[in-house]
């Protein structure tokens, strides 16, 4: 039996919060991105490092999970060593397995010592399914998740079916990948750039948002530059 945690809510000040807790630089917060379009999206703070995007695990996106799952599998998968991606095992740790994606694709988001710091060093040669078994059994995480998910405006119920996930889209040598704990690979979405990485990012979520016309839970954020 996997471990349950309170899920994070999609509310960038408590995400914020949670990875300074965790020993993330006070240089990087989270941000809401509230429009894809180009002119929208020139508003966020430079430089942005990750998109983390929370959707509805609808039945569409289901059913197209499960076609990529299959295409991905019968292709040969080959990835850069300083990926890093781990699979989550842990119930509503999406938010937390997300912003881990974020940070440690990056290697100018400064980690300071605690929870995370040390998890990253335990992780860094395991794999994914093992950083994911790593993830669930790890306390200073799990106790820093649980502090910030029952400080949110909502109250979560950890028993309670969580139909949203997060996903992160980061920059790793000149690909851009989606990183998703639910998902057996990375998946490929192109080349993409610094300068044209948030671009690129917003079309693969707008590639989300038009799998389920009619569904309108969706919220992206940016791990960015923060603002003093």
């Amino acid at each position: 039996m996997s471990s349950v945690w309170t899920p994070l809510e999609s509310n960038p000040d408590v995400l914020t919060k949670y990875i300074h807790k965790l020993g993330v630089s006070k240089e990087w917060a989270l941000i809401d991105v509230v429009g894809l379009e180009p002119e929208m999206l020139e508003w966020i703070p430079k430089p942005v490092k990750s998109i983390i995007l929370l959707f509805p695990c609808s039945e569409k996106y289901e059913k197209h999970r499960a076609e990529e799952h299959e295409r991905l599998a019968a292709e040969a998968q080959d990835y850069p060593k300083s990926l890093f991606y781990m699979r989550q095992f842990t119930s509503n740790a999406c938010g937390t397995v997300a912003l881990i994606h974020s940070v440690a694709n990056n290697e100018d988001v400064k980690v300071e010592d605690g929870a995370l710091k040390k998890f990253l060093e335990t992780a860094k040669d395991l794999s994914p399914e093992d950083r994911g078994k790593a993830l669930e059994n790890d306390k200073g995480v799990a106790e820093d998740h649980q502090a910030l998910a029952t400080e949110g405006q909502t109250t979560a119920n950890p028993e309670e079916k969580v139909y949203h996930h997060f996903i992160a889209l980061v920059n790793v040598d000149g690909t851009l990948y989606e990183l998703d704990g639910r998902k057996s690979f990375p998946v490929k979405h192109g080349a993409t750039t610094p300068e044209t990485f948030v671009q690129d990012a917003a079309r693969v979520c707008k590639e989300f948002m038009a799998r389920d016309p009619e569904e309108l839970r969706f919220t992206v954020m940016a791990l960015a530059a923060a603002q003093n």
